[in-house]
């Protein structure tokens, strides 16, 4: 995989994370494990578990709101 490639795969990833994080912070952690899945599925791009994890826990404490939105550090295309 090219530099390009992982770093197109990455903001696609963080333009999810940035939807769900915005529209679906308030909702059961379900809910929001879903819709990232989801929007990540449409994107084609998928992330380690590791930093699904970590987004989605990141996810959750924005419901104190004194933490800003996940940032994606690696992102790889979905073959």
């Amino acid at each position: 995989m090219t530099d390009e490639t992982q770093q197109a795969a990455t903001e696609a990833a963080q333009r999810v994370v940035d939807d769900v994080a915005s529209y679906q912070h308030a909702a059961e952690d379900s809910t929001i494990a879903q819709q990232l899945d989801d929007g990540l599925r449409e994107a084609k791009v998928s992330l380690s578990d590791e930093e699904r994890t970590r987004i989605l826990r990141e996810i959750d404490d924005l419901k104190d709101e004194q933490s800003g939105t996940p940032q994606v550090r690696s992102a790889s295309p979905v073959e």
